[in-house]
């Protein structure tokens, strides 16, 4: 099956197909095999082989469960982690992804009741996209399996426009028809169409409750510690080893010191470094890998390699970069593959639960005012302001945000967030075709992005941090940092990447704690900090959060990786693309050599999605159709897809 062959990369190890008696439905899968190395292929049937399965990703705490399944009379035909969400279905239902912990997508069919069911994982850790196309429904891991199944290719213009100007929906995609499960959610699929349901939300206390809450601090570090040392054991279990992302920030650094803590082995730790002083974190790093009793090595990456990889890595994000650190990520992977490593820790997700980045910390201080000292809110701003010289531009806002607001008025203020969002969408609209602004005018993307969650049931009464927290969970954690940081450039080269910050029984600890845990004056993650305090070094424990970001394109004309943009953005890619004007993207690259380097840095990420969007249409092959003739636009589907499988039915039901 070309959907299935065009997912090898996930699953190299072996490749299975499911078609049913009536030839209705088929599931495919192609299998990374990380537990049960003999007997865990997929599909996977139950006892009567009236209900059928695939599965991506990893169940942990799966040995309990099979011991009480079998308990009950179910009878497993693998050692594999997977098989465990067949029977929890079995006994439960759709109501079976309340039991499972981990990063997973799934896609089950189950005969007697002619029902296709697909679920996503909490945070979106795995992808899963479904389309509707020719009355039959396609779910995969990654949207080229889509198209190599028949799906026409197409941009969809008026989520392009979105994604451009505001928050990344969590059920889109940049392709006409082809949607996403939310994170979170469940689909079912019968003869009475689709459905889409949500089974888990984060939940923060009210504000009045956590700042009744007196209890020591040391009593949620300690609470925290226990958790968070739960999960990175809980993901040790694998019959291959385990590798361990190491930077020199305090995430996966305390990744490795808990790791190393619970196991009886050196841990082999991976480090990216680069040949610009300011982004290179190798030293730092080699500290740490030495502390914890780690074996170190270092990947170094060079913007020429950027350069030679950065269409590839597009290739398999789908989506838009906005910097080289996607690129520097999957040649990372690269490496952890050719070094004999199927599986690693990441530090993904504590940015997004303890507030790492800069915005958070500056909505902490201008918005979280109970208990602070005015006086000392504008000296630490100050500060603030001063950290931010090194994400300028991608991290807070540069620039004018236009007006937002539709935004105060939903939230009581404009999480920090947003204003990067918007600042850029403005920079971006200053380079859009005539038309294709035209057609949008007066749209406010932002707003739209807050019509589709539920803020009164989520954030009423809420504190401002958390409030901003839960917006970029649902924005630019699973459409971003989670893609192109996380599973795409990692099962590219079929590695499977463990986020013990992203367990939810972690981030159910973090959401109860107050916010004067997470953030404290301009010390982000504060609550991590004290718990990762014993196992790190001094160096990681007083040092700020700094982004991984790869150098900027704009910053080193000499560069091959500049070299290529300017080629690109000159060139036909660019006058093939429905949505810029490239006479205004041209005066802007004219205009490069004299701005600032400030400057430069700031208009880097918008620059770097623009050519992000030319090797997607060239990649991918899409039509450069007018604007006009956009049928997609304003057009919405419930959305649902999965991550190394395939499911497929001439009428109703699909691929995954």
């Amino acid at each position: 099956m070309r959907a299935t062959d065009s997912l090898h990369h996930r699953g190299p190890d072996s490749q299975q197909v499911w078609i049913s008696a009536d030839q209705r439905v088929g599931l495919g899968h192609t299998r990374l095999s990380i537990i049960d190395l003999s007997t865990g292929d997929q599909p996977i049937g139950n006892e009567d082989e009236r209900i059928q399965i695939v599965v991506n990703g990893e169940f942990y705490d799966f040995e309990r469960q099979r011991h009480e399944l079998e308990r009950c009379g179910h009878l497993f035909r693998t050692r594999s982690d997977s098989e465990i969400a067949l029977h929890l279905y079995e006994e439960l239902g759709v109501h079976c992804v309340q039991q499972l912990r981990g990063e997973f997508a799934l896609v089950l069919w189950d005969e007697a009741n002619q029902m296709l069911f697909a679920a996503r994982d909490r945070f979106g850790i795995k992808p899963l996209y479904y389309t509707v196309h020719n009355d039959a429904l396609y779910l995969a891991s990654e949207i080229r399996a889509l198209f190599a199944a028949g799906v026409p290719a197409r941009w969809d213009h008026e989520y392009f426009y979105q994604h451009a100007t505001g928050p990344a929906m969590p059920d889109r995609t940049l392709f006409e028809g082809v949607h996403q499960v939310p994170p979170g959610h469940y689909l079912t699929a019968t003869s009475s169409g689709l459905r889409i349901f949500r089974y888990w939300e984060l939940a923060y206390p009210p504000a009045d409750e956590l700042w009744a809450d007196r209890r020591d601090e040391n009593v949620f570090v300690e609470e925290f510690a226990a958790a968070f040392s739960e999960a990175v054991q809980l993901r040790m279990r694998a019959d291959v080893p385990v590798g361990c992302y190491l930077s020199g920030g305090l995430d996966s650094c305390a990744v490795l010191g808990f790791a190393a803590r619970l196991c009886n082995s050196p841990i082999q730790a991976f480090t990216l470094t680069f040949d610009q002083a300011a982004y290179d974190e190798g030293d730092i790093a080699r500290e740490m890998a030495s502390r914890a009793g780690a074996n170190f090595r270092s990947i170094p990456i060079k913007q020429s390699d950027i350069a030679d990889n950065f269409a590839d890595a597009i290739w398999h994000s789908e989506t838009l970069f906005s910097n080289g650190h996607g690129v520097s990520k999957y040649l990372l992977s690269r490496a952890v593959r050719d070094a004999g490593y199927k599986v690693v820790y990441t530090g993904e997700g504590s940015d997004e639960i303890f507030g790492g980045y800069v915005h958070f910390r500056a909505d902490m201080l201008q918005h979280n005012t109970r208990g602070q000292d005015a006086t000392d809110i504008q000296r630490l701003l100050q500060q603030l302001e001063i950290a931010n010289s090194v994400s300028r531009g991608l991290l807070m806002p540069a620039g004018e945000t236009g007006s937002l607001t539709s935004v105060e008025r939903l939230l009581g203020f404009v999480p920090g967030c947003l204003k990067v969002f918007a600042a850029q969408g403005q920079q971006r609209q200053t380079l859009f075709d005539a038309g294709f602004k035209a057609r949008f005018a007066g749209r406010d993307s932002a707003r739209l992005f807050l019509d589709s969650l539920d803020l009164p049931a989520v954030l009423k009464g809420r504190d401002p941090l958390n409030k901003s927290l839960f917006i970029w969970a649902k924005s630019f954690l699973p459409n971003y940092i989670l893609n192109l940081l996380g599973d795409r450039m990692e099962m590219a080269h079929s590695v499977e990447g463990r986020v013990p910050f992203l367990d939810h029984h972690v981030v159910e600890c973090v959401c109860r704690a107050p916010v004067s845990l997470k953030i404290r004056g301009v010390t982000e993650k504060y609550l991590l900090r004290e718990a990762a305090k014993p196992l790190i070094t001094e160096t990681v424990y007083r040092r700020q959060k700094h982004p991984f970001l790869s150098p900027p394109v704009t910053t080193v004309p000499t560069e091959r990786f500049h070299q290529m943009m300017q080629d690109t953005l000159r060139g036909p890619n660019l006058a093939s693309l429905p949505f810029y004007d490239q006479k205004k993207v041209i005066a802007l690259l004219d205009r490069l050599p004299a701005m600032s380097e400030s400057d430069r840095v700031g208009w880097d990420p918008v620059l770097m999605s623009v050519l992000s969007a030319c090797l997607i249409q060239d990649r991918f092959g899409l039509p450069s159709k007018s604007i006009g003739n956009d049928a997609s636009a304003g057009a919405w589907r419930p959305v649902m897809g999965n991550s190394r499988e395939s499911v497929r039915t001439t009428r109703r039901l699909a691929r995954a």
